[in-house]
């Protein structure tokens, strides 16, 4: 399983439209996640004073976009970038933050 960091908001928006973006997609051309051992490093780095989070838990078995591990110069890890948007039958779980 990797993991994404959302705001609910976009999340109940995936729902209602069949599949989740964000801004990074369009930007980066990627979506972020992480591995279980990278999501409270990501929560501290990136979301240490936002609220109304959820966290997305993706099989990507069921992915229907590309996923690609890359390697992150800042962080000097590897982290999963979904080169598309998450079609909603691959989140499994989301669990709120």
């Amino acid at each position: 399983m990797i993991y994404h960091i959302a705001y609910k908001r976009e999340w109940d928006l995936a729902l209602t439209m069949g599949y989740y973006e964000t801004s990074s997609l369009i930007d980066e051309g990627f979506i972020h996640a992480s591995e279980d051992s990278q999501v409270a490093a990501t929560l501290e780095r990136y979301y240490a004073d936002k609220t109304g989070l959820v966290k997305l838990v993706i099989d990507p078995s069921l992915l229907r976009s590309q996923l690609i591990h890359e390697w992150s110069p800042s962080n000097k890890e590897t982290f999963p970038h979904i080169y598309g948007p998450i079609n909603i039958e691959a989140v499994t779980a989301v669990i709120e933050i």
